[in-house]
């Protein structure tokens, strides 16, 4: 076992209340692992710029083995206790627990792991992390915050453009499209809107190599996708912010059409890289 003697960074974020609930998160979490702890990160919107009132908490412990057992049932209570301090913020966690082995590039042999998705009543469960998972891998290797252990770069391989555009194309190939085989997961307004952004966020990836802020996403396939689609977009930024209501059927139909213009925009995407490959 590794002791690391660590401590979390003075204020990492801007905002008081998120670094109360980090701190106290961060201490149960060392409690717990002892010396199978190794670091403790952020990404999602808090690296971006985007995070506000209706952004969630993205976190990832980083650990030396694959958790199980004690451990993970350790750390699921304490998650349960977490999720019922007065705090709007308990209830906005979403993290993972990866050992260095499952977090140092996509393995089949390392994919289970712990995960806490938002919610009120949200438990930690055992979850596939599966290829997609490389944008976290990239996230936090090229700007993630770290609360305490050793810099992301150094036990976090580059990930390649090419890992980049695996993991989105797999994105559509799997969650998009069952999306469209099961519409009324699209009923609610704030989960509706998040398919409308991750689309966005999917194909400016997909065209820039890269993985851009809800904001900077939105923003360029407003510009770059053509006018039919600005007012979808338009509106999911404002379902953000109204998530507990019911997405309009117009919405619904909207973004299932948007579902299917980005899985053709992939598959074209897919074609010119291979006449590129073959010149």
């Amino acid at each position: 076992m590794h002791l690391w003697l660590n401590s979390l960074i003075e204020n990492p974020t801007p905002y008081p209340d998120v670094n109360a609930l980090l701190d106290e998160l961060f201490e149960s979490i060392q409690s717990i692992l002892e010396g199978h702890f190794i670091g403790m990160y952020l990404d999602g919107s808090l690296t971006s710029g985007d995070f506000d009132q209706d952004s969630d908490i993205d976190f990832i412990v980083v650990t030396d083995i694959d958790i199980s057992g004690d451990l993970f049932y350790a750390l699921q209570a304490m998650h349960d206790r977490i999720n019922q301090i007065d705090s709007w913020w308990a209830i906005q966690l979403e993290g993972s627990y990866i050992s260095l082995a499952g977090i140092r590039r996509y393995d089949p042999a390392h994919v289970l792991h712990p995960n806490i998705e938002r919610g009120v009543g949200e438990r930690l469960k055992m979850v596939d992390h599966d290829q997609t998972w490389d944008v976290h891998r990239y996230i936090l290797r090229q700007r993630g915050i770290t609360l305490a252990g050793p810099a992301p770069q150094t036990f976090i391989e580059p990930v390649t453009p090419t890992q980049l555009e695996q993991a989105m194309l797999s994105n559509l190939s799997g969650w998009a499209t069952r999306l469209l085989a099961e519409p009324a997961q699209m009923k609610q307004r704030g989960y509706q809107s998040f398919i409308v952004l991750s689309l966005c966020r999917i194909l400016y990836t997909l065209q820039n190599h890269d993985i851009a802020s809800k904001t900077t996403a939105a923003k360029w396939a407003q510009e770059s996708l053509g006018e039919g689609w600005v007012p979808l977009i338009e509106r999911a930024w404002e379902g953000r912010h109204n998530s507990n209501c019911e997405a309009s059927p117009e919405d619904v139909a909207g973004t299932q059409e948007f579902i299917r213009y980005a899985i053709d925009y992939a598959q074209s995407h897919l074609s010119c890289s291979s006449l590129k490959n073959s010149s």
